[in-house]
């Protein structure tokens, strides 16, 4: 009986296409610095691809995993004449390890130790993202914690924008790295990133193999910064496209494609499983660019699936899962804000996800966590792990078609039933799925109009939060798949047609974990809506 190892021993040398670089002064025989010892690579059924530099053009590279066999490619020049590149592909690999990778030419010897396979995932956006376990509830816990996860593997890029693509990164924070309190407890703003480790080790808690996590985040940055130019394309005229600025020098993060030349595109040869993502505070009024958030953020998907899939010779999908995180609150009260409005662009005005324009993704939900004392600003809530949970949960459903947890999904309205001479509306919100758990008879309004021939009811219901034509509508009763909202104190003799209903339109709507609707089992909350009624 041959064995998926035996299979792997009999498999003959293979020569592999090589993608061609321009990085300037790289002239020896060296790995590209998202390689090390200790790392993960993605596991079958996908190929795993590893790269470097050389000297030489038209020499062998020949790749020797230990026990599995050899593969083998030929370096060629990079765009720039003097730049020598090689590229390995790996026949898949399954989960597990470790593993010693050779890799020997003319130009001498390195190697990869300790290398296991599993699953990679990026995680990426602004400040959120790059938040560290030290600065998060409950650090010193789960920092000690981080020595019982050693299958966990770690690398940070370093902060730093560029004007052009760069082929490798031009400085890590942390290369990769054994999960230890030591490499998960870093500095403050440096490593390890809060929500991408409690999000990994969740994985890891399930999936019972390696989880290799790659941290790439810059507080303070904009989408247009971490989108390519064809990803810009999609959604701004070029003449629209700022020039690039400086700060002390550099170039600032608000540049537009600045991250993605430098913390991005650096890994698009890496075979990766998926992303989760933390962004969009710095995106959140009209002159920053939130009235193209729904065509922006959609179309930065978009365009990684499409680059990492050509980066890593197909072998990263192109649809691969992209998890994200709904801005969480920020300043108490009801002040004037555009946060919710950016919270239904963040779903490219679906409100949920995955959805019809963006396929494959998942949200986790956190407008009821404010922090409102956070040490580091309340833009930067401490509780990252009830985030790093419910990302889990959807990435469970989504990334690894777990349906039989479903059933802890945040709800979402199915339907809605308006009994016009009582002035109610029942909101039909899960199916035999979940059951809801109501924790406040507040959180909806709705917009009352004055004519029911208005054709588009939010010509007068606007998006703004708050705003006077928007009214308190009490939940009056609720059963385990409903509730249901009475809005006959909200319209006046003058507005008597309902025109639009919305759930929790506020930057910080409620509480701790005390917004209205919530799915009983996992606690997962509903997202906010705005729903527009058809006259």
């Amino acid at each position: 009986m041959v064995t998926k190892s035996d299979m792997f021993n009999l498999l003959p040398v293979i020569l592999i296409s090589v993608f061609s670089f321009e990085v300037a002064g790289a002239s020896s025989f060296k790995f590209a610095s998202s390689y090390g010892d200790h790392m993960v690579l993605q596991k079958s059924p996908y190929k795993s691809t590893i790269w470097g530099f050389a000297s030489t053009v038209g020499e062998t590279v020949m790749a020797h995993v230990t026990g599995r066999g050899s593969v083998s490619t030929v370096t060629k020049p990079g765009n720039d004449p003097s730049v020598v590149v090689w590229i390995v592909q790996l026949p898949p690999m399954d989960a597990g390890g470790p593993y010693t990778i050779t890799f020997t030419s003319s130009e001498g010897n390195l190697s990869l130790s300790d290398v296991l396979f599993g699953d990679v995932w990026v995680c990426s956006g602004q400040s959120n993202m790059q938040f560290t376990m030290n600065m998060g509830y409950n650090s010193t816990a789960e920092i000690n914690d981080a020595d019982n996860y050693p299958n966990i593997r770690l690398f940070t890029s370093m902060q730093i924008t560029s004007i052009k693509q760069e082929t490798d990164f031009l400085g890590l924070q942390e290369g990769w790295s054994v999960s230890s309190k030591e490499t998960v407890g870093g500095n403050t703003w440096q490593y390890f990133s809060a929500l991408c480790f409690m999000y990994g080790k969740r994985l890891y808690s399930t999936l019972k193999y390696p989880i290799g996590l790659v941290a790439t985040s810059y507080g303070g940055s904009p989408v247009e910064a971490w989108s390519s130019p064809d990803a810009l394309d999609t959604c701004i005229n070029k003449s629209e496209i700022p020039a690039p600025t400086y700060k002390n020098g550099d170039v600032d993060p608000a540049t537009y494609s600045s991250l993605w030349n430098s913390m991005v595109y650096p890994l698009l040869n890496m075979t990766i499983y998926g992303t989760i993502w933390y962004q969009g505070e710095t995106n959140s009024d009209a002159p920053h660019g939130l009235n193209r958030y729904n065509c922006t953020f959609p179309a930065m998907i978009d365009d990684w699936r499409l680059k990492f899939a050509e980066g890593s010779g197909g072998q990263t999908s192109n649809m691969f899962p992209f998890g994200f995180v709904q801005l969480a609150p920020y300043r108490k009260g009801k002040v004037a804000s555009d946060w919710s409005t950016m919270r239904w662009h963040q779903t490219a005005d679906y409100g949920y996800a995955p959805n019809e324009r963006m396929k494959n993704t998942f949200m986790a939900v956190a407008m009821d966590l404010p922090d409102f004392t956070s040490p580091v600003g309340n833009i930067h809530p401490r509780d990252k792990e009830d985030v790093a949970e419910r990302l889990y949960i959807e990435a469970m459903i989504v990334a690894y078609n777990r349906t039989d947890m479903l059933n802890q999904r945040g709800p979402f309205p199915l339907g809605f039933t308006e009994v016009v001479d009582k002035k109610t509306v029942t909101i039909s919100y899960a199916d035999a799925n979940a059951t809801i758990e109501i924790r406040t008879n507040n959180g909806f309004e709705v917009c009352c109009v004055p004519r029911n021939d208005i054709s588009d009811t939010r010509d007068f219901c606007p998006f703004s939060s708050p705003s006077d034509r928007w009214k308190d509508a009490p939940i009056t009763a609720s059963v385990s798949t409903s509730v249901t909202i009475d809005y006959h104190n909200a319209c006046s003799s003058s507005n008597p047609y309902l025109g639009g209903i919305r759930y929790e339109w506020l930057e910080s709507p409620c509480d701790m974990k005390k917004c209205a609707v919530y799915n009983q089992l996992s606690g997962s909350p509903a997202p906010p809506f705005i729903h527009f009624v058809t006259l």
